[in-house]
């Protein structure tokens, strides 16, 4: 089970989803403003969406569509079958959104993402702009109504986001460090109440080494959380495994900082890593939770 580098020549590579109708992997290329796709039947690489709004986190909701956060459009969108783009949220309380990061979608059908500052911070990653929203908030839109709600607004700069398998617990990740020595680095759950949209008994799931943080996360169908680590100790850059009740089972371990992954292949058992300029890969004795 070698790590494999499958795809290289990127800036910034993030958000990986894995669309099992096509055998394809989508994920963004930050900086390039474009979504690239990895082919796994033949191992090509191809650029999916360009301009693609900076895009970030994507993830892919039970009818196989593409659900897409975007940095320059603070939004986050549907990409529907017919390859029309719907505006699934882009205000809170008539003012915009920051820059939403991470997304998942819940077996009923509510999307749920994340919202720090990083995509207005500056022009590398997206169009600089002053923060409409107040807190940094992780909010749900109901697939019905389409209301967007706040979920969560204690954190400092909520990033990747998961929920187990069994959808009773949320986990999202607080990469806060980024902006002080003092502020956290790790990954919070709570207990969730998807119909009802609420979570509750905040507590810390795991910390990270500072000043490595992790960005980006999936759980396997054991319960298992998979994270990225990066941006600090190049000996702890790549893939950190822990069981439902936090142990840290194992690390994989790559040669760039990760910062995001999902699991693909015909039995969901390959790894896919976002590792900065690459794409890699790895066959896992774990199988990926499909849904959510």
């Amino acid at each position: 089970m070698a790590v494999e580098r499958v795809a290289t020549g990127l800036r910034w590579a993030e958000g990986p989803v894995y669309f099992p109708a096509g055998r394809y992997v989508l994920f963004s290329d930050i900086p390039n403003n474009r979504i690239m796709r990895f082919s796994e039947d033949d191992g090509h690489l191809s650029v999916f969406r360009q301009p693609s709004m900076n895009s970030n986190g994507n993830t892919i909701d039970r009818e196989g569509r593409l659900i897409t956060c975007e940095h320059s459009g603070r939004r986050v969108t549907r990409t529907e079958l017919d390859g029309s783009i719907t505006i699934i949220a882009d205000k809170y309380n008539g003012k915009k959104l920051n820059s939403p990061n991470d997304a998942v979608v819940a077996s009923d059908g509510s999307i749920w993402f994340t919202d720090p500052v990083y995509g207005i911070g500056g022009y590398y990653e997206g169009v600089k702009a002053e923060p409409e929203q107040e807190k940094h908030n992780v909010y749900r839109v109901d697939p019905k109504s389409g209301d967007v709600k706040v979920v969560v607004d204690d954190f400092v700069e909520p990033n990747g986001i998961a929920f187990s398998p069994d959808e009773k617990k949320l986990y999202v990740i607080d990469t806060g460090f980024t902006d002080g020595p003092d502020n956290p680095s790790h990954i919070r759950v709570f207990d969730v109440d998807v119909g009802a949209g609420k979570v509750s008994n905040s507590k810390v799931f795991a910390e990270m080494p500072k000043p490595s943080i992790t960005d980006g996360m999936r759980c396997d169908s054991a319960g298992r959380v998979w994270c990225s680590v990066g941006w600090g100790d190049p000996n702890e850059d790549g893939v950190r495994c822990y069981a439902p009740d936090g142990d840290l089972l194992g690390k994989i371990h790559i040669p760039e900082t990760v910062a995001n992954l999902c699991f693909g292949g015909q039995q969901r058992n390959r790894l896919y890593i976002c590792g900065s300029t690459s794409l890699y890969a790895v066959y896992t004795s774990a199988q990926g939770a499909m849904k959510p």
